[in-house]
């Protein structure tokens, strides 16, 4: 089953194409890989798809719905959850401080109930809590569970934005460049998180320039040059590729 479906996704900054007419099919259950030269367009398709921004022209469903137009908070909801390629935690927060903020995505207290602090939003604190708690426990960081996210090494730091976008219940996990800045054994341990991620029915789509992370935990590779998609297919037949080894992998 098609989980996310882009046709003809195009997005123009001033005279800047970053995206011309992108068309991608994340199938439900798959881990996809978005990869291409810096500038290709990468991270501006994260954002129309997260609703950061609109593009200019296309279509985006996720589990045949529409995306386009709804906000950010909307689409979360929705269950598509993600990592950013800077990170972006809560540097003077606990580490399981920073997964429950994930996992009010899902909660149903707003802002007054926070407020008001009635006996089922203390309830529902508690539940969020051990929530998150569970979650630091799969990413392995059960033990730094009270440490500031500042005080993390930068692998910690990793896993614990993968365990914050994961509190949200996501169907679809978007990570953004999750083994950049990791050392060989960090980059190792992500890839078995990434794969007992899929084990647990969530489905990834993640950009990355670690040609070993790709080819290693990719069902399929799609691959952007100049915001336009160039080619697509198994890690096998990307590594093959004329046009990809062209523009990207390079010869050897």
């Amino acid at each position: 089953m098609t989980l996310l479906e882009t046709e003809n996704v195009s997005k123009v900054f001033g005279g800047l194409t970053a995206l011309d007419r992108v068309a991608i099919a994340v199938e439900e259950g798959k881990i996809v890989s978005l990869i291409g030269p810096n500038g290709a367009g990468k991270t501006t398709f994260f954002n129309c798809v997260t609703g950061v921004y609109a593009p200019d022209r296309g279509r985006i469903t996720f589990r045949a719905r529409p995306m386009i137009g709804r906000a950010p908070h909307e689409i979360t909801r929705q269950g598509i959850a993600r990592t950013f390629q800077s990170i972006r935690l809560f540097a003077e927060m606990t580490a399981l401080e920073n997964v429950m903020v994930g996992a009010h995505a899902q909660s149903r207290a707003g802002i007054l109930g926070a407020l008001l602090r009635s006996g089922w939003v203390l309830e529902e604190e508690r539940t969020l809590a051990s929530k998150a708690f569970q979650l630091l426990e799969f990413v392995g960081l059960t033990d730094r569970a009270e440490v500031w996210a500042r005080h993390l090494s930068y692998g910690e730091q990793r896993r614990l934005e993968i365990a914050r976008a994961l509190a949200s219940d996501p169907v679809l996990l978007l990570l953004d460049e999750p083994a950049a800045g990791m050392n060989p054994r960090e980059t190792e341990d992500l890839m078995r998180l990434i794969r007992r991620i899929r084990e647990q029915g969530v489905t990834i789509l993640l950009i990355e320039h670690d040609m070993k992370v790709v080819m290693g935990i990719s069902d399929r590779v799609v691959v952007l040059n100049h915001g336009e998609k160039i080619a697509e297919g198994s890690p096998v037949e990307i590594q093959r590729d004329p046009r990809v080894i062209e523009a990207y992998l390079g010869t050897t």
